[in-house]
């Protein structure tokens, strides 16, 4: 793991530690139980090294985050699955938690685990590849959401090759009001 990737880890870990006391959303504090229900998440965006110029790709994907029946302090777990234009799948569960900023803004960080097939694209290494990165988005008055997403997928060197790769997407996230 790299120097700025542990220091966002501790500085997220410390946030959690200090800010993860039971909240509403509507506290404007970090963290806590919002009360939202699931989401069923769709993205669109690049697949590929970002700042630097190697294979990239588009990406589509979806994913279902548990409502609050499953919540634990504020974390839910979530499963998803992304295509890209060149062939590859990533299917995954994860983890997220909340982080509000008043009523509408909230950052989510997400951890996954999942399996990938490269496809014509990207050889990441090997099959199990992991999935860190953070959503920020507006969240409507419906609790619909509409934001920005980071991500980096890598197999944390449990392979010979670890090349990783970076997703930058647009996320809508719209409300599912029944079961989990």
């Amino acid at each position: 793991m790299g120097h700025s990737r542990r220091a966002f880890a501790l500085i997220a870990l410390a946030l959690l530690l200090l800010y993860g006391r039971p909240a509403t959303a509507a506290d404007g504090f970090f963290g806590g139980t919002n009360g939202d229900p699931a989401l069923l998440s769709f993205s669109g965006g690049s697949i590929g090294n970002i700042l630097a110029t190697r294979d990239e790709a588009w990406l589509f994907g979806a994913e279902y985050r548990f409502g609050p029946k499953l919540e634990f302090l504020f974390i839910r777990p979530s499963l998803g699955v992304f295509v890209t234009t060149d062939s590859s799948i990533y299917g995954y569960f994860g983890l997220s938690g909340d982080i509000f900023f008043g009523k509408h803004v909230v950052l989510t960080p997400q951890a996954a685990v999942g399996g990938y097939s490269a496809g014509d694209g990207q050889d990441l290494g090997g099959t199990i590849e992991f999935k860190t990165g953070a959503v920020l988005a507006w969240r409507f008055e419906n609790r619909a959401r509409l934001g920005i997403g980071l991500h980096h997928i890598s197999n944390a060197s449990i392979y010979d090759e670890n090349p990783g790769t970076e997703l930058l997407t647009l996320v809508y996230s719209h409300p599912i009001h029944f079961g989990w």
